[in-house]
């Protein structure tokens, strides 16, 4: 996780926690590895300690191999910790600057063991954010607990509701786009009830009669019903085109004019999405294709957003268009590493079911590519790169998508890191879009790790030797990074900012 070889260069954040542990195994450790478990994992250094200008200072421990022990008893005591995430390579001894220490990497719990909690009371369970460990809320709790299921959310049967909660409206333009999209389909001559039934926006209830699931609900029912189950449930669409107002143009559940459905807030919104997408005139045999790539990945972002979104979650969905970019975000947090997520192969959404009634009318996919698919797009249109980003205390996922065009001439990109901020000015005659895109991995790795040799950027970006040392160089030259050693033993790391 983190290359120790670079210990001074450390500071203590969400990723790395630092005790002294001359006492013994401190008590504090158990709730930071709740809080790691639970967020985004990371690392705890025994024998260290952190100064006043929040340097590390290795102290040392006169017997680690003891305190390694008594982790271990400790660790795999179901009254102490709900689940024991370790293997012997995290848990080890480290020597620095002739002093031992301890290091231990946790990683991040998944879902179906979360949330991990200690001395045997759901209540002690913690999450991390910048300023240490925090006893999450009961809603943060709840959160956990509802993901950590096999079933997905919206597999639940509403025994206490009847099919009255469904939208006529809605349930006729769906059956319409699926004839459209799927002709000839065997279900398309059920009536409703048995149709919403196949697609699993019914069920059947212990009582044995039909009863909406929550998929159900959310995807067809009325927005005064929706709330009922889901009393944080609220989507928000909103056009910021102007600076001086708040919105040019608003779409919300709530507003009593419309159901207030998630099936009806995606064509509404998607409509609006895509009216200034350019369409360039394309022929079929003799019919107009004003269909693209952009356009298919403004629907898989929509489509993603409304499917992994937490309705019991706080804030609803919220998209927000303007005039140089769109930004999705809902509630709840990643189900899978964010890493994963961006590379794609992997297919864990929050309402399966929902995602496949919207496959029914080809909207969506399964494979876990719809991320990665967004940002080729975005790549092949020149476009500055989609950012996605999750966040914690409440759960929250943020896709935002620029609609600018990489430019070459001006260009500046702000990477931010902890602290630091840093700034790739570029000119239009020695630095290209694709050595820039290059660039920002490297400034992205080193954000993450304190140093970086020439063989890890290499691996990170599939490029030979002699690549990586005129992207090196061009850093340089903009004072953005820095070298450290010499020849072989060179490094780099960022420039400190101040």
């Amino acid at each position: 996780m983190f290359d120790l070889n670079n210990f001074d260069l450390f500071r203590e954040n969400n990723r790395i926690e630092v005790k002294e542990a001359l006492g013994g195994l401190p008590k504090s450790i158990w709730e930071t590895y709740s809080a790691f478990a639970n967020t985004l994992g990371g690392i705890i250094l025994l024998g260290v300690t952190e100064k006043d200008d929040k340097t590390f200072e290795v102290v040392g421990l006169p017997n680690p191999e003891k305190l390694i022990k008594d982790f271990w008893n400790t660790v795999n005591s179901a009254q102490k910790v709900s689940i024991n995430l370790l293997s012997d390579k995290d848990v080890y001894p480290l020597d620095i600057s002739n002093k031992r220490i301890v290091v231990i990497n946790v990683p991040r719990a998944e879902r179906s063991y979360r949330p991990v909690y200690i001395n045997g009371n759901p209540l002690n369970t913690f999450r991390r954010n910048g300023e240490g460990d925090y006893r999450c809320t009961k809603e943060e709790y709840l959160s956990m607990v509802r993901d950590a299921s096999v079933k997905t959310q919206d597999m639940l049967v509403l025994a206490e509701m009847d099919l009255s909660v469904f939208n006529s409206e809605s349930v006729r333009g769906y059956r319409q786009r699926m004839k459209y999209s799927r002709p000839g389909h065997v279900w398309e001559q059920l009536d409703d009830e048995s149709f919403l039934q196949k697609i699993g926006a019914i069920g059947i209830g212990e009582d044995g009669k039909r009863h909406p699931t929550s998929a159900g609900l959310l995807m067809f029912g009325n927005e005064y019903d929706i709330v009922r189950e889901y009393n944080n449930y609220f989507l928000d669409y909103q056009e910021q085109y102007d600076p001086q107002n708040r919105w040019t143009d608003r779409i919300i559940s709530s507003s009593g004019d419309w159901s207030g459905n998630v099936y009806d807030f995606y064509f509404r919104v998607y409509n609006k999405l895509q009216l200034d997408i350019k369409t360039p005139f394309r022929l079929e045999g003799i019919n107009r294709v004003d269909d693209t790539p952009v356009h298919q990945a403004l629907r898989e972002a929509l489509a993603n957003c409304l499917v992994n979104a937490d309705y019991y979650g706080r804030r609803g969905v919220v998209v927000i268009k303007k005039p140089d970019s769109i930004t999705l975000s809902n509630p709840g947090n990643l189900r899978i590493e964010l890493a994963t997520a961006l590379s794609g192969g992997v297919s864990d959404p929050r309402n399966s079911t929902m995602l496949k009634m919207f496959n029914f009318i080809d909207i969506g996919e399964r494979a876990g590519s719809g991320i990665p698919n967004i940002f080729r797009v975005w790549r092949e249109q020149k476009w500055n790169e989609p950012f996605l980003e999750e966040n914690f205390e409440p759960g929250r996922v943020t896709l935002s998508l620029p609609l600018t065009l990489m430019s070459i001439g001006s260009k500046k990109v702000t990477i931010k890191s902890d602290d630091k901020k840093v700034t790739i000015k570029s000119d239009d005659k020695k630095v290209t879009a694709k050595t820039e895109r290059q660039m920002n991995t490297i400034i992205e790795f080193l954000s993450n790790h304190p140093e970086g040799k020439v063989s890890d950027f290499e691996e990170i970006l599939s490029v030979k030797s002699t690549r990586i040392k005129q992207l090196l160089y061009n850093l340089l030259q903009q004072n953005i990074i820095e070298s450290v050693g010499t020849n072989r033993n060179r490094t780099y790391r960022l420039h400190k900012v101040e």
